[in-house]
């Protein structure tokens, strides 16, 4: 259990690519400072679509840069309400067709491999969380062999 900071992007385009200074401008808005250990969760457009058709098309992504930016902060747990930490794949397959960029495909993903760390997708009710002042919890299933798998995510708010 550590504290928790919702960082809210439901403003942003769909597919837009975060970067460190849109992080750092939202944490600037909230009047926030990170510390190490903290829990991200970024609130985008995709949570209030989610179990509609379109959900998978909803939200921005985390780039790799401003992943490694939170990382670099000591953050080590994060959390989206889109279906992917990334931006949602058609928006990363026109870039990549027009670019022929590999590393584009993942790219917040594999950010992981330089600093470890865990991510939590499609949460929700993010946008009911105070910017900053609660605790997550994060509760594993254990799966064999596994390289992901569910959590029970539970945000702790003192009334």
């Amino acid at each position: 259990m550590r504290p928790g900071v919702r960082l809210d992007f439901r403003h942003v385009a769909d597919g837009a690519i975060l970067q460190p200074e849109d992080l750092q401008r939202e944490l600037a808005r909230i009047g926030y400072c990170l510390s190490p250990l903290d829990i991200v969760l970024i609130n985008t457009a995709a949570g209030a679509r989610y179990g509609q058709p379109d959900y998978l098309q909803r939200g921005c992504g985390i780039g790799r840069a401003a992943t490694l930016w939170l990382l670099e902060q000591g953050v080590r747990v994060v959390g989206t309400d889109a279906w992917s930490w990334d931006a949602p794949f058609h928006f990363t397959r026109e870039r990549f067709q027009a670019s022929g960029d590999a590393g584009l495909i993942w790219e917040g993903h594999k950010a992981g491999r330089e600093i470890a760390y865990g991510q939590m997708e499609k949460l929700s009710n993010l946008e009911q969380l105070p910017d900053y002042g609660f605790w997550v919890s994060c509760f594993p299933y254990k799966i064999r062999r596994g390289s992901a798998g569910f959590i029970r995510a539970v945000a702790i708010v003192d009334a």
